[in-house]
């Protein structure tokens, strides 16, 4: 047996509830300027941390660390002593249907899974960064009513998922959804073997910006500012500064925070 199999059963073995409405999707939200898309598309797999030693959340992928640690929990040791690209990659089931997929705190941009991978994801709730003891498969889906009924911050109140076995383009993904602020640059002019779809934008002025300074701090704020274009950031403006060189990511990951919370596309 497979290492995913046994995961997916070790999971289903913690697992209650009914089966999954077959209409809703995982999503793999991403920064399309940091995501190289032209080396995603020449290989044609969305890889995992384990591979790629990047990540818009923590970079604890690696024997012993903290993610190598949550994943020997949740999967009963399924992967302990797997090879980087047997590994699963984390998304989000995008029940609450958002514009701009299910967990965009990791992400402007996202790929929209097909239905067939649903069978061989795996669930949880809360983020396994916080050790999760409620958990779901396809056929048994309890997580949805938890999670409605939580009182999380919009950030985080996402359903995190596990896809196991490779994520082709080819094959496992329905569309890229894009910001419209990469319209017109590099990113819309890669290549990709599924459809490429637009979102109706994330857009932060520096007025909103700073009637939140309590959400990420009073210097996320400033350095938020400080990046603005015409007093507004988007992800664009975001990367932008970032590739400079001249910021600290954690600080810059922390102003998109604010630009994902309360600069959101329409639905």
């Amino acid at each position: 047996m497979d290492a995913f199999e046994r995961a997916l059963r070790h999971v289903a073995s913690l697992s209650t509830g009914k089966p999954i409405d077959s209409r809703l999707r995982v999503t793999l939200n991403f920064h399309p300027d940091r995501l190289t898309l032209a080396k995603l598309a020449a290989d044609g797999v969305y890889r995992s941390q384990f591979v790629t030693g990047t990540s818009n959340g923590g970079l604890t992928a690696y024997p012993g660390g903290d993610r190598w640690r949550w994943e020997s929990r949740i999967f009963g040791g399924a992967y302990d002593s797997a090879a980087p690209d047997e590994r699963p990659v984390y998304g989000a089931l995008n029940f609450r249907h958002k514009a701009a997929g299910a967990a965009p705190r990791f992400g402007s941009a996202h790929l929209r899974l097909t239905e067939d991978v649903l069978s061989r994801a795996t669930f949880c709730y809360p983020d396994s960064v916080l050790e999760p003891t409620s958990f779901g498969v396809a056929a048994k889906m309890a997580l949805i009513e938890l999670a409605a009924a939580d009182t999380q911050d919009d950030l985080d109140d996402y359903i995190e998922a596990q896809v196991h076995g490779e994520v082709r383009l080819d094959r496992d993904v329905e569309a890229l959804v894009l910001d419209p602020c990469y319209r017109g640059t590099a990113v819309e002019t890669v290549d990709l073997p599924c459809a490429v779809e637009w979102h109706a934008g994330f857009r932060l002025t520096v007025d909103e910006l700073r009637s939140h300074p309590d959400y990420r701090g009073p210097e996320i704020v400033a350095l938020g500012a400080k990046i603005a274009v015409d007093g507004v950031l988007d992800p664009r403006i975001i990367g932008a500064a970032l590739h400079t060189g001249r910021y600290d990511p954690q600080q810059i990951k922390k102003v998109w925070h604010y630009v994902a919370r309360f600069g959101p596309p329409a639905q």
